[in-house]
């Protein structure tokens, strides 16, 4: 289990973190405890504080928590700075639109990958495990796969020789396999993921590398289990490499600007 933060603002980021996890339907005070490793007291006090503030709102007919007006207006400006969004829109449309799959847009953030964009392709039947706002540990889905893949081996073995991944994402995130995966993913150039977290829901994924050349982002395709054949497979993989190529030629110059 993981272990709750041990400082204040350690706390309210844990918060904040959960709460944007379930923004799409909010979350109740419990739900918000378990995920950030809290207190339910503790969370329900830290909730209240920054509802007073305008950092997160509160449904009064269903009593769930979601993100308030105050982050959007902070997010607002420090997207001038930070936000990448809108060069990788132009990606995942590109690839919904080719292949008919789910396309999705993920950045690195410390030790696990946040989805930022979603967008459906024409085929009807959809994988919902990742959706905006979505986070994961590096290792778990395609995405955390292909960015764990890309370190360097040091921080590779670093990671998990302190980060147990079966408790909550099961024995196939056992860390030999993980590294099997990542001799795949190296070898293919992008990463596959064959319903590893629900079954019959797969994903693949390439790599986005900043100016030092580090797996910041990701670019993720998911769907059904028989719309990833083998025949099929390197066709996806072909289109992923080369958007996430051309997306970080676009990020890379945006960063030399």
């Amino acid at each position: 289990m993981t272990a709750p933060p041990s400082t204040v603002i350690g706390r309210i980021a844990a918060v904040l973190r959960a709460l944007s996890a379930a923004q799409r339907d909010g979350a109740s005070t419990s739900e918000i405890a378990r995920a950030s490793a809290l207190a339910r007291p503790t969370t329900h006090r830290l909730l209240v504080a920054l509802a007073d503030e305008g950092y997160v709102d509160r449904d009064q007919r269903s009593g769930q928590w979601f993100l308030g007006p105050e982050l959007y207006l902070l997010g607002g400006v420090a997207a001038n700075r930070y936000d990448v969004t809108r060069h990788a829109r132009a990606s995942v449309h590109r690839l919904a639109a080719a292949t008919g799959e789910s396309a999705f847009f993920s950045a690195r953030r410390g030790e696990e990958t946040v989805c930022l964009l979603r967008e459906d392709g024409a085929f009807p039947i959809r994988s919902f495990v990742l959706f905006e706002g979505a986070r994961f540990p590096l290792g778990v889905v395609s995405a955390g796969q292909v960015v764990l893949a890309m370190l360097q081996d040091r921080e590779i073995d670093d990671y998990l020789g302190r980060t147990d991944l079966t408790p909550q994402w099961g024995p196939q995130h056992r860390a030999e396999a993980v590294r099997e995966r990542i001799t795949r993913t190296r070898e293919l150039g992008y990463a596959v993921n064959p319903g590893l977290v629900v079954e019959g829901s797969w994903g693949m994924a390439a790599a986005v590398f900043d100016q030092a050349g580090e797996p910041a982002w990701a670019l993720t395709l998911t769907g059904v289990e028989s719309r990833f054949r083998d025949d099929r497979r390197p066709e996806l993989g072909a289109l992923l490499l080369d958007e996430a190529h051309r997306l970080t030629k676009a990020l890379q110059a945006r960063m030399g600007s």
